[in-house]
């Protein structure tokens, strides 16, 4: 298709979207965005557990206390850190 980025543009803007989030990112994170690590996929840090799955489970009407049933490597309090800093950062003034 002619106007579908080459698989070299999308790793281009991979690259600089990770550097930008990593560079941004306090030292204390929570969540971990490495190559190395599900691609690359953000999970909470010294899990493999993608934060998405923690908005995909309260999505769908699951319990915080069913997620970590379900990830015991992610503390209640990691996730409850996550979700406070996502409404911090959505309800921020532009």
């Amino acid at each position: 298709m002619p106007n579908e980025p080459s698989a070299i543009s999308r790793a281009v803007v991979y690259a600089s979207a990770y550097s930008s989030y990593a560079i941004n990112m306090p030292s204390n994170s929570l969540i971990t965005v490495d190559p190395e690590i599900l691609g690359g996929t953000p999970v909470f840090t010294g899990t493999r557990v993608p934060v998405k799955t923690l908005f995909e489970y309260l999505e769908d009407n699951y319990s915080l206390d069913e997620f970590i049933e379900c990830f015991p490597t992610v503390s209640r309090e990691m996730a409850h850190q996550v979700l406070e800093q996502s409404k911090d950062a959505l309800l921020q003034p532009a």
